[in-house]
């Protein structure tokens, strides 16, 4: 017997909104600081909610098609007036090219633009189906726009666009924004503003040619599983306790113990010798590392990762506490004077993420924050069930940690790993005893 062929997303309507108006000097280019031009060359934020529907939209009688038309007019009217504060994500990219002397300038232009995108879909999946597999559903990667783009196509795509998926007792709303123009911090503070830098020497130019081929690629990922672990508070206060007494220390956090346990374990899952070379990697927001600090409202990019690795002996012999206290390290040497020494050094020989060889195989990356607001965004719709991501900048060995739906200092961890790999990892004694199965 032949299994039925994959639910595929069936597209309504297309179209973009601007801000009712451009506030001031809005008409200025907006140039970019090293932080948001070394994104160029990777893939956008992919993030969304999953809601289920009121249950009042699944009585028979109830007038579905008339209750997703005003929801989605009520979401257009108020991404147009979110649009009004974050006006660069109604923009495109602009670059200024001159040949004597040598100029390439990637910049935001605020003026010339149609606006952000928005997608109206459907699929004939319900929340359940979503949410019960062990693996997040490959048809999740089809709840957002932009699949693949890498942050320089902005030049001609939106550098936001939003998507809201019907499903049959539910709605998935995905954003994609250009990780050019902002980071994580950035993206959930627009994410929950809707409903309802430095000083350097000037525009910075790129030292490359007309044609940006030679400065950009473009990243396909392996077959990849992709798996949302739950630790439950508690499961990570015993972690946290647990890696503080091995190393006769106070000060560990909960993160870095969660962030120790699984480098070690996908290491030990990867079967490396003992004589390799692994590291961990931690997406750092920089904004009050620097002094005087960024607000926590800076919008744009100040990240930058930091890490640090250790053979495959020594991380798996040493113990959690031990993996712990090099991140622990790792941390605490992430000062503003780094920071603006890798800015000055950025300025003198500019240089763009690639995936594939800013991160390796042998690796561990943790990406996102769980203390990021990510379920502050009701739309109307009562509290998200789920968080999900695209295909965005998935590799093996990628993290992201977010909050756990229940709050209370859990996490959820969404876990990218070759099949084979996560087949060990899931049957790791010291990696399950810690994740709460449902």
């Amino acid at each position: 017997m032949t299994s039925p062929p994959p639910r595929s997303v069936r597209f309504f309507s297309d179209c973009f909104v601007k801000p009712p108006q451009l506030p001031p000097h809005s008409d200025h280019p907006l140039h970019l600081p090293p932080w948001d031009l070394a994104m160029l060359s990777v893939h956008y934020i992919q993030k969304g909610l999953l809601f289920p529907l009121p249950p009042r939209c699944l009585d028979p009688g109830f007038d579905r098609p008339a209750f997703i038309h005003s929801f989605l007019g009520k979401l257009k009217r108020s991404l147009s007036r979110a649009l009004f504060h974050f006006y660069p994500l109604a923009g495109r990219l602009a670059t200024l090219k001159r040949a004597e002397p040598p100029l390439y300038n990637v910049l935001v232009d605020c003026a010339n633009s149609p606006g952000a995108r928005f997608i109206h879909a459907a699929l004939d999946m319900t929340v359940g189906d979503i949410l019960s597999p062990t693996y997040v559903p490959v048809v999740v990667q089809s709840f957002f726009d932009h699949d693949r783009a890498i942050n320089h196509d902005g030049h001609d795509l939106s550098l936001l666009s939003v998507q809201v998926t019907e499903l049959a007792d539910g709605i998935f709303i995905g954003l994609s924004m250009n990780h050019a123009i902002g980071d994580g911090t950035s993206f959930w503070l627009f994410f929950n503003s809707w409903w309802f830098p430095e000083n350097h020497p000037g525009p910075l130019s790129l030292p490359y040619t007309d044609d940006p081929s030679s400065f950009l690629a473009r990243y396909e990922a392996p077959e990849l599983r992709e798996r949302v672990f739950h630790f439950s508070a508690d499961a990570i206060a015993g972690l946290k306790a647990e890696a503080n007494r091995q190393c006769s220390a106070t000060n560990i956090s909960s993160l870095q113990s969660l962030t120790a346990l699984v480098w070690r374990c996908i290491t030990r899952a990867r079967h490396f010798p003992p004589s390799q070379v692994t590291g961990c990697r931690m997406a750092a927001n920089n904004r009050a590392r620097l002094d005087p600090p960024l607000p926590p409202e800076y919008f744009g990019n100040s990240i930058t990762p930091l890490g640090t690795a250790a053979t495959v002996g020594e991380l798996l012999s040493g113990g959690l506490g031990w993996a712990a206290r090099l991140l622990h390290a790792a941390v605490a040497e992430h000062s503003n004077a780094k920071l603006r020494e890798w800015n000055e050094e950025w300025i003198k020989r500019p240089q763009i993420y690639h995936l594939d060889k800013t991160f390796d195989q042998y690796s561990v990356m943790m990406g996102s924050s769980p203390r990021f607001n990510k379920y502050g965004n009701d739309f109307g719709l009562g509290k998200a069930v789920a968080l999900r991501s695209g295909y965005a900048n998935k590799f093996d060995g990628k993290v992201s940690a977010y909050p756990g739906h229940e709050g209370g200092g859990s996490i959820d961890l969404e876990i990218c790993l070759p099949p084979a790999t996560m087949a060990i990892l899931e049957a790791d004694t010291e990696f399950m005893a810690a994740v709460t199965v449902a």
